[in-house]
Protein backbone atom coordinates (compact mmCIF):
# COMPACT_ATOMS: atom_id res chain seq x y z
CA UNK A 1 0.00 0.00 0.00
CA UNK A 2 1.64 3.22 -1.17
CA UNK A 3 1.54 6.39 0.92
CA UNK A 4 -1.05 8.76 -0.64
CA UNK A 5 0.23 11.97 -2.22
CA UNK A 6 0.23 14.93 0.16
CA UNK A 7 -2.25 17.71 -0.79
CA UNK A 8 -0.86 21.03 -2.03
CA UNK A 9 -0.36 23.89 0.42
CA UNK A 10 -2.65 26.79 -0.42
CA UNK A 11 0.13 29.35 0.03
CA UNK A 12 2.30 27.60 -2.54
CA UNK A 13 -0.27 27.05 -5.33
CA UNK A 14 1.10 29.08 -8.26
CA UNK A 15 -1.27 31.43 -10.08
CA UNK A 16 -4.12 31.05 -7.59
CA UNK A 17 -4.97 34.63 -6.65
CA UNK A 18 -8.20 36.25 -5.55
CA UNK A 19 -9.39 36.68 -9.14
CA UNK A 20 -8.84 33.01 -9.93
CA UNK A 21 -10.53 31.97 -6.69
CA UNK A 22 -13.57 34.14 -7.40
CA UNK A 23 -13.81 32.77 -10.91
CA UNK A 24 -13.61 29.18 -9.68
CA UNK A 25 -16.27 29.74 -7.01
CA UNK A 26 -18.67 31.17 -9.59
CA UNK A 27 -17.94 28.40 -12.11
CA UNK A 28 -20.62 25.68 -11.88
CA UNK A 29 -18.15 23.08 -13.17
CA UNK A 30 -15.93 23.60 -10.12
CA UNK A 31 -18.78 23.90 -7.61
CA UNK A 32 -20.47 20.71 -8.89
CA UNK A 33 -17.21 18.77 -8.86
CA UNK A 34 -16.40 20.10 -5.37
CA UNK A 35 -19.81 19.05 -4.04
CA UNK A 36 -19.29 15.59 -5.55
CA UNK A 37 -15.90 15.28 -3.82
CA UNK A 38 -17.23 16.64 -0.54
CA UNK A 39 -20.16 14.23 -0.50
CA UNK A 40 -17.75 11.30 -0.79
CA UNK A 41 -15.05 13.06 1.22
CA UNK A 42 -12.36 12.32 -1.33
CA UNK A 43 -8.71 12.85 -0.50
CA UNK A 44 -6.39 14.83 -2.79
CA UNK A 45 -5.35 11.42 -4.13
CA UNK A 46 -8.73 11.15 -5.89
CA UNK A 47 -9.66 14.83 -6.28
CA UNK A 48 -6.81 15.45 -8.71
CA UNK A 49 -7.93 12.58 -10.96
CA UNK A 50 -11.55 13.72 -10.89
CA UNK A 51 -10.40 17.23 -11.88
CA UNK A 52 -8.46 15.92 -14.87
CA UNK A 53 -11.38 13.74 -15.95
CA UNK A 54 -13.60 16.83 -15.99
CA UNK A 55 -11.06 19.12 -17.62
CA UNK A 56 -10.50 21.20 -14.46
CA UNK A 57 -7.35 22.41 -12.76
CA UNK A 58 -6.66 19.95 -9.89
CA UNK A 59 -5.20 22.48 -7.45
CA UNK A 60 -8.04 24.95 -8.01
CA UNK A 61 -10.63 22.23 -7.47
CA UNK A 62 -8.84 21.13 -4.30
CA UNK A 63 -8.94 24.71 -3.02
CA UNK A 64 -12.73 24.90 -3.59
CA UNK A 65 -13.20 21.49 -1.89
CA UNK A 66 -11.21 22.63 1.16
CA UNK A 67 -13.22 25.86 1.39
CA UNK A 68 -16.46 23.85 1.49
CA UNK A 69 -15.05 21.79 4.36
CA UNK A 70 -13.91 24.70 6.51
CA UNK A 71 -17.12 26.19 7.92
CA UNK A 72 -18.46 23.17 9.87
CA UNK A 73 -15.02 22.02 11.05
CA UNK A 74 -14.64 21.11 14.73
CA UNK A 75 -11.52 20.62 16.83
CA UNK A 76 -10.67 17.82 19.29
CA UNK A 77 -8.16 17.93 22.16
CA UNK A 78 -5.84 15.39 20.51
CA UNK A 79 -2.78 16.25 18.44
CA UNK A 80 -0.31 15.03 15.87
CA UNK A 81 3.35 14.62 16.70
CA UNK A 82 4.06 18.22 15.67
CA UNK A 83 1.14 19.64 17.67
CA UNK A 84 -1.52 19.91 14.96
CA UNK A 85 -5.03 19.50 16.45
CA UNK A 86 -7.25 16.63 15.32
CA UNK A 87 -10.32 18.04 13.52
CA UNK A 88 -13.44 16.70 11.85
CA UNK A 89 -16.43 17.85 9.79
CA UNK A 90 -20.07 16.91 10.44
CA UNK A 91 -20.35 15.07 7.15
CA UNK A 92 -23.70 13.65 5.96
CA UNK A 93 -22.48 10.04 6.07
CA UNK A 94 -21.33 10.46 9.67
CA UNK A 95 -24.54 12.19 10.83
CA UNK A 96 -26.66 9.52 9.15
CA UNK A 97 -24.76 6.69 10.84
CA UNK A 98 -24.93 8.45 14.21
CA UNK A 99 -28.71 8.55 13.85
CA UNK A 100 -28.84 4.81 13.10
CA UNK A 101 -26.52 4.07 16.02
CA UNK A 102 -28.81 5.98 18.38
CA UNK A 103 -31.93 4.29 16.97
CA UNK A 104 -30.72 0.71 16.70
CA UNK A 105 -27.74 -0.02 18.94
CA UNK A 106 -28.81 1.09 22.39
CA UNK A 107 -32.28 -0.43 22.78
CA UNK A 108 -33.79 -3.86 22.70
CA UNK A 109 -32.91 -6.42 20.08
CA UNK A 110 -35.57 -8.18 17.99
CA UNK A 111 -35.85 -10.53 15.06
CA UNK A 112 -37.22 -9.30 11.72
CA UNK A 113 -40.75 -10.30 12.73
CA UNK A 114 -40.41 -8.05 15.82
CA UNK A 115 -40.35 -11.01 18.20
CA UNK A 116 -37.91 -10.34 21.07
CA UNK A 117 -34.62 -12.15 21.45
CA UNK A 118 -34.64 -14.07 24.73
CA UNK A 119 -31.94 -13.59 27.34
CA UNK A 120 -30.55 -17.04 26.59
CA UNK A 121 -30.45 -16.36 22.85
CA UNK A 122 -28.82 -12.99 23.47
CA UNK A 123 -26.05 -14.55 25.58
CA UNK A 124 -25.37 -17.18 22.91
CA UNK A 125 -25.31 -14.59 20.13
CA UNK A 126 -22.88 -12.44 22.12
CA UNK A 127 -20.53 -15.37 22.70
CA UNK A 128 -20.57 -16.24 19.00
CA UNK A 129 -20.00 -12.61 18.00
CA UNK A 130 -17.09 -12.22 20.42
CA UNK A 131 -15.51 -15.32 18.92
CA UNK A 132 -15.93 -13.95 15.38
CA UNK A 133 -14.43 -10.61 16.40
CA UNK A 134 -11.47 -12.28 18.13
CA UNK A 135 -10.67 -14.41 15.08
CA UNK A 136 -10.97 -11.54 12.56
CA UNK A 137 -8.98 -9.08 14.69
CA UNK A 138 -6.18 -11.64 14.97
CA UNK A 139 -6.16 -12.26 11.23
CA UNK A 140 -5.79 -8.51 10.67
CA UNK A 141 -2.52 -8.75 12.62
CA UNK A 142 -1.23 -11.75 10.68
CA UNK A 143 -2.69 -14.76 12.47
CA UNK A 144 -3.08 -17.71 10.13
CA UNK A 145 -5.64 -20.36 11.02
CA UNK A 146 -8.71 -22.16 9.72
CA UNK A 147 -11.81 -20.31 10.90
CA UNK A 148 -13.69 -23.49 11.81
CA UNK A 149 -10.75 -24.81 13.85
CA UNK A 150 -10.32 -21.47 15.64
CA UNK A 151 -13.98 -21.26 16.59
CA UNK A 152 -13.99 -24.87 17.77
CA UNK A 153 -10.96 -24.09 19.97
CA UNK A 154 -12.82 -21.21 21.64
CA UNK A 155 -16.05 -23.17 21.89
CA UNK A 156 -14.37 -26.14 23.60
CA UNK A 157 -11.95 -23.98 25.61
CA UNK A 158 -9.04 -25.93 24.12
CA UNK A 159 -5.50 -24.73 24.77
CA UNK A 160 -3.92 -22.89 21.78
CA UNK A 161 -1.40 -24.92 19.81
CA UNK A 162 0.58 -22.12 18.14
CA UNK A 163 1.10 -18.34 18.06
CA UNK A 164 -1.88 -17.71 15.77
CA UNK A 165 -4.25 -19.59 18.05
CA UNK A 166 -2.79 -17.81 21.08
CA UNK A 167 -3.53 -14.44 19.42
CA UNK A 168 -7.15 -15.50 18.92
CA UNK A 169 -7.55 -16.65 22.54
CA UNK A 170 -5.98 -13.38 23.73
CA UNK A 171 -8.32 -11.29 21.59
CA UNK A 172 -11.30 -13.24 22.91
CA UNK A 173 -10.18 -12.56 26.48
CA UNK A 174 -9.62 -8.93 25.59
CA UNK A 175 -13.21 -8.60 24.36
CA UNK A 176 -14.43 -10.17 27.58
CA UNK A 177 -12.24 -7.76 29.56
CA UNK A 178 -13.78 -4.62 28.03
CA UNK A 179 -17.29 -6.04 28.53
CA UNK A 180 -16.52 -6.43 32.23
CA UNK A 181 -14.81 -3.02 32.50
CA UNK A 182 -17.11 -0.89 30.38
CA UNK A 183 -17.90 1.20 33.45
CA UNK A 184 -14.28 1.57 34.57
CA UNK A 185 -12.66 4.95 33.76
CA UNK A 186 -9.85 4.64 31.22
CA UNK A 187 -6.29 5.05 32.48
CA UNK A 188 -2.80 4.45 31.16
CA UNK A 189 -2.57 1.39 33.41
CA UNK A 190 -5.79 0.01 31.92
CA UNK A 191 -4.48 0.56 28.38
CA UNK A 192 -1.33 -1.34 29.32
CA UNK A 193 -3.45 -4.14 30.83
CA UNK A 194 -5.45 -4.38 27.59
CA UNK A 195 -2.27 -4.66 25.53
CA UNK A 196 -0.92 -7.26 27.95
CA UNK A 197 -4.02 -9.43 27.59
CA UNK A 198 -3.92 -9.15 23.80
CA UNK A 199 -0.22 -9.97 23.37
CA UNK A 200 0.54 -12.44 26.15
CA UNK A 201 2.84 -15.28 24.98
CA UNK A 202 2.91 -14.01 21.37
CA UNK A 203 6.22 -12.06 21.38
CA UNK A 204 9.71 -13.34 20.72
CA UNK A 205 10.74 -10.99 23.53
CA UNK A 206 8.39 -11.44 26.47
CA UNK A 207 9.45 -8.14 28.07
CA UNK A 208 7.62 -6.22 25.32
CA UNK A 209 4.26 -7.35 26.70
CA UNK A 210 2.52 -5.10 29.22
CA UNK A 211 4.64 -1.95 28.92
CA UNK A 212 5.03 1.18 26.80
CA UNK A 213 7.73 1.35 24.18
CA UNK A 214 11.02 2.90 25.19
CA UNK A 215 13.25 5.50 23.49
CA UNK A 216 15.26 3.92 20.69
CA UNK A 217 12.89 1.00 20.06
CA UNK A 218 11.96 0.89 16.34
CA UNK A 219 8.18 0.96 15.82
CA UNK A 220 7.74 2.64 12.44
CA UNK A 221 4.84 1.22 10.40
CA UNK A 222 6.11 -0.15 7.10
CA UNK A 223 4.51 -1.75 4.07
CA UNK A 224 5.64 -5.23 2.90
CA UNK A 225 8.37 -3.59 0.76
CA UNK A 226 9.95 -1.65 3.61
CA UNK A 227 8.52 1.78 2.84
CA UNK A 228 7.74 3.73 6.02
CA UNK A 229 4.03 4.57 6.11
CA UNK A 230 3.92 6.09 9.59
CA UNK A 231 6.56 7.23 12.06
CA UNK A 232 4.92 7.54 15.51
CA UNK A 233 5.66 10.36 17.97
CA UNK A 234 8.77 9.88 20.15
CA UNK A 235 8.51 7.54 23.12
CA UNK A 236 9.50 10.40 25.43
CA UNK A 237 6.15 12.12 24.72
CA UNK A 238 3.93 9.10 25.36
CA UNK A 239 3.22 9.81 29.02
CA UNK A 240 1.68 13.22 28.29
CA UNK A 241 -0.06 12.04 25.12
CA UNK A 242 -1.67 9.02 26.77
CA UNK A 243 -2.85 11.00 29.80
CA UNK A 244 -4.56 13.39 27.38
CA UNK A 245 -6.04 10.44 25.48
CA UNK A 246 -7.45 8.92 28.68
CA UNK A 247 -8.95 12.25 29.76
CA UNK A 248 -10.68 12.48 26.39
CA UNK A 249 -11.84 8.85 26.69
CA UNK A 250 -13.41 9.62 30.06
CA UNK A 251 -15.43 12.53 28.73
CA UNK A 252 -13.20 15.55 28.31
CA UNK A 253 -14.21 17.42 25.17
CA UNK A 254 -13.40 20.53 23.24
CA UNK A 255 -14.69 23.84 24.64
CA UNK A 256 -17.52 21.92 26.36
CA UNK A 257 -19.12 21.09 22.99
CA UNK A 258 -21.11 17.86 22.64
CA UNK A 259 -19.13 15.13 20.94
CA UNK A 260 -21.14 12.17 19.75
CA UNK A 261 -19.92 8.87 21.28
CA UNK A 262 -19.25 7.50 17.79
CA UNK A 263 -16.89 10.39 17.02
CA UNK A 264 -15.20 10.02 20.41
CA UNK A 265 -14.71 6.26 19.98
CA UNK A 266 -13.32 6.69 16.45
CA UNK A 267 -10.97 9.45 17.59
CA UNK A 268 -9.67 7.16 20.35
CA UNK A 269 -9.20 4.32 17.85
CA UNK A 270 -7.29 6.54 15.45
CA UNK A 271 -5.20 8.34 18.06
CA UNK A 272 -4.00 5.23 19.88
CA UNK A 273 -2.99 3.65 16.57
CA UNK A 274 -1.29 6.92 15.58
CA UNK A 275 0.62 7.25 18.87
CA UNK A 276 1.68 3.57 18.63
CA UNK A 277 2.57 3.42 22.34
CA UNK A 278 3.50 -0.29 22.37
CA UNK A 279 6.13 -2.40 20.66
CA UNK A 280 3.32 -4.51 19.17
CA UNK A 281 -0.42 -5.02 19.52
CA UNK A 282 -1.27 -1.36 18.81
CA UNK A 283 -3.94 -2.11 16.20
CA UNK A 284 -5.65 -4.70 18.38
CA UNK A 285 -5.55 -2.41 21.41
CA UNK A 286 -6.95 0.50 19.37
CA UNK A 287 -9.89 -1.59 18.13
CA UNK A 288 -10.51 -2.82 21.68
CA UNK A 289 -10.48 0.77 22.92
CA UNK A 290 -13.11 1.64 20.31
CA UNK A 291 -15.35 -1.17 21.61
CA UNK A 292 -14.83 -0.09 25.22
CA UNK A 293 -15.82 3.48 24.37
CA UNK A 294 -19.03 2.49 22.55
CA UNK A 295 -20.05 0.04 25.29
CA UNK A 296 -19.33 2.67 27.94
CA UNK A 297 -21.67 5.05 26.09
CA UNK A 298 -24.51 2.51 26.43
CA UNK A 299 -24.49 1.02 22.93
CA UNK A 300 -24.52 -2.54 24.24
CA UNK A 301 -25.43 -4.05 20.86
CA UNK A 302 -21.86 -3.34 19.73
CA UNK A 303 -21.10 -6.69 21.37
CA UNK A 304 -22.78 -8.24 18.32
CA UNK A 305 -21.14 -6.26 15.51
CA UNK A 306 -18.54 -8.05 13.32
CA UNK A 307 -16.43 -4.93 12.78
CA UNK A 308 -12.98 -6.55 12.48
CA UNK A 309 -14.30 -9.14 10.01
CA UNK A 310 -15.48 -6.35 7.71
CA UNK A 311 -12.17 -4.52 8.09
CA UNK A 312 -10.33 -7.77 7.34
CA UNK A 313 -12.22 -8.13 4.06
CA UNK A 314 -10.75 -4.81 2.81
CA UNK A 315 -7.63 -4.02 4.86
CA UNK A 316 -6.21 -1.58 2.28
CA UNK A 317 -9.15 0.80 2.79
CA UNK A 318 -8.58 0.61 6.55
CA UNK A 319 -4.95 1.59 6.13
CA UNK A 320 -5.76 4.34 3.64
CA UNK A 321 -8.24 5.91 6.09
CA UNK A 322 -5.38 6.38 8.58
CA UNK A 323 -3.00 7.75 5.97
CA UNK A 324 -5.54 10.21 4.56
CA UNK A 325 -5.97 11.74 8.03
CA UNK A 326 -2.24 12.05 8.56
CA UNK A 327 -1.47 13.54 5.15
CA UNK A 328 -4.32 16.09 5.07
CA UNK A 329 -4.11 18.44 8.05
CA UNK A 330 -4.93 15.75 10.64
CA UNK A 331 -8.52 15.67 9.37
CA UNK A 332 -10.28 12.78 11.16
CA UNK A 333 -13.28 12.98 8.82
CA UNK A 334 -11.69 10.47 6.43
CA UNK A 335 -11.53 7.91 9.23
CA UNK A 336 -15.05 8.75 10.45
CA UNK A 337 -16.54 8.30 6.97
CA UNK A 338 -14.73 4.96 6.64
CA UNK A 339 -15.92 3.75 10.07
CA UNK A 340 -19.47 4.92 9.33
CA UNK A 341 -19.48 2.73 6.22
CA UNK A 342 -18.12 -0.24 8.20
CA UNK A 343 -20.77 0.22 10.91
CA UNK A 344 -23.54 0.41 8.34
CA UNK A 345 -22.35 -2.90 6.88
CA UNK A 346 -22.04 -4.37 10.40
CA UNK A 347 -25.61 -3.36 11.30
CA UNK A 348 -26.89 -4.95 8.11
CA UNK A 349 -24.84 -8.07 8.82
CA UNK A 350 -26.29 -8.25 12.34
CA UNK A 351 -29.84 -8.02 11.01
CA UNK A 352 -29.16 -10.79 8.49
CA UNK A 353 -27.50 -12.90 11.21
CA UNK A 354 -30.48 -12.61 13.54
CA UNK A 355 -32.92 -13.51 10.79
CA UNK A 356 -30.79 -16.52 9.87
CA UNK A 357 -30.77 -17.63 13.51
CA UNK A 358 -34.54 -17.26 13.72
CA UNK A 359 -34.98 -19.49 10.66
CA UNK A 360 -32.46 -22.00 12.01
CA UNK A 361 -34.31 -22.22 15.34
CA UNK A 362 -37.59 -22.85 13.51
CA UNK A 363 -36.01 -25.57 11.35
CA UNK A 364 -34.31 -27.12 14.38
CA UNK A 365 -37.60 -27.53 16.25
CA UNK A 366 -39.27 -29.01 13.18
CA UNK A 367 -36.29 -31.33 12.60
CA UNK A 368 -36.28 -32.56 16.20
CA UNK A 369 -40.03 -33.14 16.20
CA UNK A 370 -39.72 -35.49 13.21
CA UNK A 371 -36.62 -37.31 14.43
CA UNK A 372 -36.91 -40.90 15.69
CA UNK A 373 -35.61 -40.28 19.23
CA UNK A 374 -37.19 -40.04 22.68
CA UNK A 375 -38.24 -36.80 24.33
CA UNK A 376 -35.24 -36.78 26.66
CA UNK A 377 -32.82 -36.98 23.75
CA UNK A 378 -34.81 -34.36 21.86
CA UNK A 379 -34.41 -31.93 24.78
CA UNK A 380 -30.65 -32.56 24.89
CA UNK A 381 -30.25 -31.90 21.15
CA UNK A 382 -32.37 -28.76 21.19
CA UNK A 383 -30.28 -27.33 24.03
CA UNK A 384 -27.08 -28.29 22.21
CA UNK A 385 -28.20 -26.72 18.93
CA UNK A 386 -29.27 -23.51 20.63
CA UNK A 387 -26.03 -23.32 22.62
CA UNK A 388 -23.09 -25.05 20.89
CA UNK A 389 -20.77 -24.25 23.82
CA UNK A 390 -22.94 -26.17 26.29
CA UNK A 391 -21.55 -29.43 27.61
CA UNK A 392 -23.44 -32.12 29.52
CA UNK A 393 -22.38 -35.14 31.53
CA UNK A 394 -24.29 -38.36 32.12
CA UNK A 395 -24.88 -37.20 35.69
CA UNK A 396 -26.32 -33.88 34.45
CA UNK A 397 -28.74 -35.67 32.15
CA UNK A 398 -29.66 -38.13 34.89
CA UNK A 399 -30.57 -35.33 37.32
CA UNK A 400 -32.32 -33.08 34.77
CA UNK A 401 -34.55 -35.92 33.48
CA UNK A 402 -34.98 -37.86 36.73
CA UNK A 403 -33.86 -41.13 35.20
CA UNK A 404 -31.42 -43.83 36.18
CA UNK A 405 -27.72 -43.52 35.41
CA UNK A 406 -28.01 -46.40 32.92
CA UNK A 407 -30.89 -44.69 31.03
CA UNK A 408 -29.05 -41.36 30.95
CA UNK A 409 -25.91 -43.07 29.68
CA UNK A 410 -27.82 -44.94 26.99
CA UNK A 411 -29.50 -41.72 25.79
CA UNK A 412 -26.26 -39.83 25.32
CA UNK A 413 -24.22 -42.69 23.88
CA UNK A 414 -26.97 -43.38 21.33
CA UNK A 415 -26.86 -39.74 20.19
CA UNK A 416 -23.08 -39.95 19.94
CA UNK A 417 -23.33 -43.15 17.87
CA UNK A 418 -25.60 -41.36 15.40
CA UNK A 419 -23.09 -38.49 15.07
CA UNK A 420 -25.22 -35.90 16.83
CA UNK A 421 -23.02 -35.44 19.89
CA UNK A 422 -19.25 -35.46 20.42
CA UNK A 423 -17.82 -37.18 23.49
CA UNK A 424 -14.59 -36.50 25.37
CA UNK A 425 -13.18 -37.61 28.69
CA UNK A 426 -12.58 -35.18 31.52
CA UNK A 427 -10.92 -37.08 34.32
CA UNK A 428 -13.15 -40.14 34.87
CA UNK A 429 -16.26 -38.57 33.34
CA UNK A 430 -17.68 -38.41 29.83
CA UNK A 431 -18.61 -34.92 28.60
CA UNK A 432 -20.94 -34.50 25.59
CA UNK A 433 -21.50 -31.48 23.31
CA UNK A 434 -23.06 -30.73 19.93
CA UNK A 435 -21.16 -32.24 17.03
CA UNK A 436 -20.20 -30.20 13.97
CA UNK A 437 -22.54 -32.42 11.97
CA UNK A 438 -25.47 -31.54 14.23
CA UNK A 439 -24.76 -27.84 13.80
CA UNK A 440 -24.53 -28.11 10.00
CA UNK A 441 -27.99 -27.38 8.60
CA UNK A 442 -27.36 -29.18 5.30
CA UNK A 443 -27.30 -32.65 6.92
CA UNK A 444 -30.32 -32.40 9.19
CA UNK A 445 -32.63 -34.14 6.74
CA UNK A 446 -30.58 -37.36 6.62
CA UNK A 447 -30.84 -38.88 10.09
CA UNK A 448 -34.12 -40.79 9.96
Amino acid sequence: MATPASPPDFDSIPGLGSAEIGKALSDSSYSEAARYCRLRYHHWDKVRFIARQRGLDPETLWFVVKLMRMSPRRTLPLTSGDGKRLTFTDHDAILREQMHIDQQLGGRITFDDDSPVTEGQRDRFVISSLMEEAIASSKLEGASTVHRVAKEMLRRNRKPRDRSERMIVNNYRGMQFVREHRGTPMSVDMLIEMQSILTRDTFDRSDECGRLRRPGEPVAVEDPYGEVLHDPPPAETLSVRLERLCAFANGAGSDDEFIHPFVRACALHFQLAYDHPFCDGNGRTARLLFYWSMLRAGYWLFEFLPISRLIYESPAKYGKAFLYVETDDFDLTYFLVYKARILRMARESLRAYLERKRREATRARRFLTDLDINDRQRAVLLAAMENPTREITIEDHQIERSVSYYTARSDLLALEERGMLDRRSVGRKFVFAASERLLASDVKESWN
